[in-house]
């Protein structure tokens, strides 16, 4: 079954007098389909998902919303289009279902559908209870609920997100991944982070942009299956000397990041897992878990922008 395309960007130019955005940018985003946009701070995504939004004009290319063109049509275009920026559009002086209503005439729902429009954006946002709180009085993670809830009133074909779990706590994060998955099921999804954990853990595809052009364009599961192990974490309730480990073969290195979570490293080409856990059987290291170290993205992502692979970082993220 052939897959529908919501967002078609065929070369994309732009230019700030003589100093160049992006160049020839490219690509197509599907139904169903999460996006995970990539790119270290002005790369050029910024300006991308400006254009894809109507808000920026380019150079030159073009960009077509579910068949139509951002600049030949571009009223029809942004009615399929639902954005929410880092900062979500907030008038904080209104109660929440007074801002719903408000950004649902700003999208042209009639009066006869703005009711149910509302209400459906709250119950997919989690709002139900929270129409008459004054928007000021919300926690930062029910105002962003609240952003994705007016850039979903409309009922969007294509939905782009900036930064939505900026400033989160873990369960507002998870909270709103899990509604992230949700409207995926029916929309496309454009998410731009820096959060490279939240781009495995939500996205079916990567595109990392660099220098204002795209540099990958690949599936999640593809990009991940053509990783060579290279690393791996084990736990273990007895844990030996880290030189006893370097003992093993194929393990160049070994390094504690738990009280009984060790990393050990591999040499080139080498996969020592099998050695590893013949190894703990027989000293009686107590072998309970093992896992392969999720970093090929943050190594991808570093050797396309920087040239270089990652040696110290904040777990999982990019600033």
């Amino acid at each position: 079954m052939e897959k529908e395309t919501l967002i078609s960007v065929n070369q994309l130019s732009r230019f700030y007098g003589q100093q160049r955005a992006i160049e020839n940018v490219s690509f197509d985003v599907y139904r169903g389909e999460i996006l995970g946009f990539l790119g270290p701070n002005g790369a050029g995504k910024s300006t991308t998902m400006q254009i894809i939004s109507g808000i920026l004009a380019a150079n030159h290319g073009s960009v077509k919303i579910a068949g139509h063109d951002i600049y030949d049509e571009p009223k029809a275009a942004k009615q399929h289009i639902g954005f929410l920026s880092e900062q979500p559009p907030l008038y904080t002086d209104l109660t929440v279902d007074e801002y719903l209503i408000y950004s649902g005439k700003l999208r042209g729902i009639t009066k006869a559908e703005l009711n149910d429009a509302v209400k459906i954006s709250k119950q997919r946002c989690g709002l139900e209870k929270s129409g008459s709180r004054l928007i000021n009085n919300l926690s930062k993670g029910y105002k962003q609920r609240l952003g994705i809830a007016q850039a979903i009133i409309h009922s969007p074909s294509v939905i782009i997100l900036d930064e939505p779990t900026s400033g989160l706590d873990p369960i507002q994060i998870h909270e709103i991944r899990d509604l992230m998955k949700e409207l995926a099921e029916v929309h496309s999804v454009i998410l731009s982070t820096h959060i490279l954990s939240e781009v495995q853990s939500l996205c079916d595809r990567v595109l990392i942009i660099n220098h204002g052009n795209i540099v990958l364009d690949q599936l999640l599961q593809q990009l991940q299956g053509n990783q060579k192990i290279e690393s791996i974490v084990i736990g273990l309730k007895y844990p030996p000397k880290l030189d006893d480990l370097l003992t093993i073969d194929g393990v160049i290195g070994a390094e504690s990041v738990g009280e009984t979570l060790l990393k050990l490293c591999f040499a080139e080409g080498v996969d020592a897992t099998d050695a590893i856990v013949n190894k703990a059987a027989q000293e009686s290291w107590g072998l309970y878990s093992l896992s392969q170290d999720d970093s090929s993205l943050e190594s991808v992502f570093m050797k396309l922008t920087y040239g270089e692979e990652l040696t110290q970082t904040e777990e999982g993220s990019m600033e």
